[in-house]
């Protein structure tokens, strides 16, 4: 039984996803709902991290809050959760460790390990083990009342790989190279069975009422080009390939989808072809430089002010949308506006409202 949800008021980021000309960009930013807002800190309380995730009502209510606070200029939400609650599902213990993090006190030490098997061989009930996220997107689109969109996401196989042998962030990735380099079989089935997870918990979030999706390969930029065409292309393009075959199994409509590698700007070309309707593009590329490399595929781009430019003095955040609108191509195809990575936890909430001022003024005219 489909859901009943209140007719959407403001499609402008689908219309620009699906390659429409458009009155002006669609604006919104990675971890808009987070650390930088002081309503997040009262909302959440006392609960942990995952806790939150947990919680339709604490999700959904944290999902909300920049779309209350900047109405009128975001033109999306995106569900309050994490990547690693796949992993969760698959077994492994994450736990979210203040100003650290991330943190898997049992991660994959070697194919050899118990642990891998488990993994491996766990027949994973995607849709109830992640009954949650599922509940939190719906609740957020009744509450949302068709004020903008709604996006669901995950994180890519490679980097749900990266942390799950790491045990967390990592700046050398040592463990993971040694995987790759030394066993990459088994990193293969791990990626493969990654990428089946994947293609079945965004069908559910869309049946739930995720309206466009997006999947984060947040450590792309740790790979060689050659690697990555190896280690992460392939399960990228499994997702790109069988949600929508599995969400027409569903009886339902495809979504747009949008791919973010963040670092892997020589992989630009490529991920162009892939079968996403949205490349993300971090703040390592150039927007003309990108638009050259896209050529004339109806590829939309998103993004890529560097998240640190709000800290900035507003005369640069000024100077870095001019460039973005006009290396884009003006914003009225083929753009929508975003940072170039998350939000940082020290932005001060008015500064990013002065991004958005900007965006609207200077791509609206």
């Amino acid at each position: 039984m489909a859901h009943q949800f209140e007719p959407l008021q403001n499609d402008l980021i689908i219309r620009t996803a699906w390659g429409q000309k458009v009155e002006r960009p669609p604006m919104w930013v990675m971890r808009q709902a987070g650390r930088y807002l002081p309503e997040y800190h009262e909302a959440k309380g006392k609960h942990d991290f995952f806790e939150c995730c947990r919680s339709p009502e604490i999700a959904s209510t944290l999902t909300l809050q920049p779309i209350e606070r900047f109405a009128g200029l975001v033109d999306a939400a995106i569900i309050f959760s994490d990547i690693l609650v796949i992993p969760q599902a698959m077994g492994m213990t994450v736990e979210m460790m203040d100003k650290v993090g991330p943190h898997f006190p049992n991660p994959l030490r070697d194919p050899q390990d118990d642990q891998y098997s488990e993994v491996l061989g766990k027949k994973v009930d995607v849709a109830q083990e992640l009954d949650y996220v599922y509940k939190a997107i719906t609740l957020t689109r009744h509450k949302l009342k068709g004020r903008v969109p709604l996006f669901g996401f995950c994180g890519a196989p490679w980097t749900l790989l990266c942390y799950m042998v790491e045990g967390g962030g990592s700046k050398m990735f040592a463990k993971i190279k040694t995987w790759i380099y030394k066993y990459p079989k088994a990193s293969k089935d791990l990626l493969q069975k990654i990428s089946e997870v994947c293609v079945e918990y965004l069908a559910l979030q869309v049946k739930a009422g995720a309206q466009l999706i997006q999947v984060f390969d947040s450590w792309a930029g740790e790979l060689s080009p050659s690697s990555f065409k190896e280690f992460s292309l392939p399960y990228l393009t499994y997702i790109s390939e069988n949600l929508p075959k599995r969400l027409k199994e569903m009886g339902l409509d495809p979504v747009p989808m949008v791919v973010f590698a963040k670092g892997a700007w020589y992989a630009l070309h490529s991920l162009c072809d892939l079968g996403y309707q949205v490349v993300g593009l971090d703040w390592l590329q150039d927007p003309a430089e990108a638009v050259k490399v896209r050529g004339n595929r109806p590829i939309v781009f998103q993004g890529n002010a560097d998240p640190g430019v709000l800290y900035g003095s507003k005369e640069a955040i000024t100077s870095v949308v001019e460039e973005m609108v006009k290396g884009f191509g003006g914003g009225k195809q083929g753009w929508i506006a975003n940072l170039g990575h998350g939000i940082t936890p020290g932005v001060k909430p008015d500064d990013l409202k002065f991004y958005f001022e900007e965006i609207h003024r200077l791509g609206g005219s």
